[in-house]
């Protein structure tokens, strides 16, 4: 039975490569910009993941411009984008920090190329994939103090991953946490209680099912790498045989070393008086 398939030269292929990219391109011009703006890094999370999950919606990232004030970014269709800042806008008001949201149906090129509206080509890569079911946890405090106190509550009482910290100004520190669901919501629960025992907890945030797009927008901390220990020595020479290595142990039989004879004693006869 022969194949319909034909083989793709390596011409071809980069010719659909770029394709694709021109495809990419031209959909990232169309789309529509959706923001919605809140008082709160975890507040802003938790709209930029209910605006995902209610809608066919690239995140761009976020904007922090000062005072705690942070902006979610949105990219799609009209339509999408639409549904997307309403449900984003519905989940800033429950957490009470809803400060404005709108919607720009076709952005300008020039508004694209002086403001961070728009997704580079490279995070369009994997766009909407799950996280392998890990939650994210957020706890943010007002001041620097109560977030290291309930960062070290949190690690302390479960099994939890501190993936970094946030700053958006007025005092407001977030710590984010990755894990197990049940996991993260005793180390939420945990931070909560040393944070007000500390100092003054603003917000929290507990994402059970986050996508991938979310995890990619959250600010990144670098790894620290684990030295591994020095073993000694670190080249072995080659093992003698088993025979020479008694002759070395064997103590040598020279004159010198053996021990010293006892001389015969020699008798010194008396001396009399007369002979002194």
């Amino acid at each position: 039975m022969q194949s319909d398939a034909t083989p793709v030269g390596p011409n071809q292929a980069a010719r659909m490569k770029a394709s694709k990219a021109s495809r990419g391109r031209n959909w990232l011009h169309d789309t529509a910009l959706g923001l919605v703006s809140t008082t709160s890094f975890p507040a802003i999370i938790g709209t930029a993941d209910a605006m995902m999950k209610s809608s066919n919606v690239f995140l761009v990232g976020y904007e922090k411009t000062g005072g705690g004030h942070c902006t979610a970014i949105v990219r799609g269709g009209v339509a999408d984008v639409r549904m997307a800042v309403h449900a984003g806008e519905q989940t800033a008001r429950q957490f009470g920090q809803f400060v404005s949201a709108t919607l720009i149906p076709r952005p300008p090129a020039n508004l694209e190329a002086v403001l961070p509206i728009a997704a580079r080509m490279e995070d369009l890569e994997g766009a909407g994939s799950m996280m392998g079911g890990s939650a994210i946890g957020l706890l943010e405090t007002r001041g620097f103090p109560a977030m290291v106190g309930a960062a070290d509550a949190m690690t302390k009482s479960a099994e939890i991953t501190l993936l970094s910290h946030e700053t958006i100004g007025e005092g407001l520190c977030t710590i984010i946490i990755q894990g197990s669901l049940s996991n993260v919501a005793i180390a939420v629960e945990a931070g909560m209680n040393e944070a007000e025992r500390i100092g003054e907890l603003n917000s929290v945030m507990v994402i059970p099912r986050p996508l991938g797009d979310l995890e990619r927008s959250l600010p990144k901390t670098k790894a620290v790498k684990t030295q591994e220990p020095m073993r000694l020595p670190l080249k072995l020479e080659e093992r003698q045989p088993t025979e020479e290595r008694q002759k070395e142990l064997v103590p040598a039989k020279a004159e010198e070393l053996q021990p010293l004879k006892r001389k015969e004693s020699v008798v010194i006869p008396e001396l009399t008086t007369e002979e002194l």
